[in-house]
């Protein structure tokens, strides 16, 4: 079978094309460069793969893209904790339409849109369910705010006939990743893995398999309903015990200090604008407040109608680590 994968290049989208490959499907993989998959898929898949560099928001170029294709997985997003960013609007909210159009256009039998837990308005420490209230306060980043207008535009096109359903995952994690440009969750790991990491937050949240969640939405393709969400949860764990356990793994000492997410957020103010200087946004007032917020994860829909179970956190984080050493990752020379 054909299959889509948009912003196949990226951390997901490296995991749903391999799993796709070994699969044996031959996949369209829309990114603006290709990415690194494992030497055993490329050589062992009977699937192929084709790389198209393609702007989401041209529609026609899209539906060229897609000409033939069954399934379409769709997973470009651009993360900003801002409170206004017209790049992540356009790209979360206009994209996912454009791309919904385009399949609907070629006739594709279906379409998976990748939503996100942050597209959901939770309360600290409360449950998050299919069910809850979404993220339209202005006062919300745009990310939280784009992420579910981008599932209404998808509704629109499949109120005009297209199959189409989202999957919402929850903090993902594991193997595999991009050596060069690691997620933020792995970065950690790998550096308590190396012993740099002294001091982390206890806080605890949802962190879910990368391989897990591209399972899901292969589950999602073959067994979701249409216009439906399924958050695609794993495991409630604490960030400072898996960072230790990281670190335990490589025979490392893991962090030791314990600080408070308030302490965070009182030397915020004076942290935050050095490091967007760097590109980082991990002390801005949204980046605390996720940590903060921990909601608990109800995945009893995905579980009961497609059948998706999440592989427990230890598993994870000792495939994680062996994917460190077999990049080189841990010789510390990065």
């Amino acid at each position: 079978m054909r299959v889509a994968v948009t912003g196949a290049a990226g951390f997901l989208g490296l995991n749903l094309v391999t799993a796709l490959l070994r699969d044996g499907h031959d996949v369209v993989a829309i990114d603006r460069v290709p990415g690194a998959l494992p030497v055993d898929v490329t050589e062992s898949s009977s699937g192929t793969i084709r790389w198209e560099s393609v702007d989401i928001l041209d529609e026609e170029a899209v539906a060229v893209a897609l000409d033939g294709v069954e399934i379409v997985h769709h997973l470009v997003a651009v993360i900003s904790l801002r409170q206004k960013d017209p790049l992540a609007e356009r790209v979360n909210i206009y994209g996912v339409g454009s791309v919904a159009r385009a399949a609907l256009r070629v006739g594709a039998r279906r379409m998976v849109n990748c939503g996100s837990l942050a597209s959901f308005d939770y309360e600290r420490n409360g449950t998050v369910d299919e069910g809850s209230k979404r993220a339209t306060d202005p006062s919300l980043p745009v990310y939280h705010r784009s992420k579910f207008l981008g599932e209404v535009e998808l509704l629109k096109v499949v109120d005009a006939g297209l199959d189409a359903l989202s999957c919402n995952p929850t903090g993902i994690y594991g193997p595999i990743d991009n050596p060069a440009r690691l997620s933020r969750m792995n970065q950690g790991l790998l550096d308590s893995a190396l012993g740099k990491l002294p001091a982390s937050v206890p806080t605890e949240f949802d962190m879910v398999d990368v391989r897990d969640v591209a399972e899901g939405f292969l589950l999602a393709a073959d067994k979701g309903l249409t216009g439906h969400n399924y958050l695609l949860g794993g495991r409630r764990h604490n960030l400072f015990d898996a960072q230790v356990l990281a670190a335990e793994l490589t025979g490392q000492r893991g962090p030791r200090i314990k600080i408070p997410i308030g302490a965070l957020r009182a030397i915020a103010p004076l942290v935050d604008p050095i490091t967007r200087r760097f590109g980082s946004e991990s002390f801005a007032p949204a980046a605390l407040e996720n940590l903060a917020m921990s909601p608990i994860v109800d995945r009893s829909k995905a579980v009961a109608q497609l059948g998706y179970e999440p592989r427990p956190t230890e598993e994870t984080i000792r495939d994680l680590v062996a994917f460190f050493e077999a990049e080189g990752l841990l010789d510390g020379s990065r």
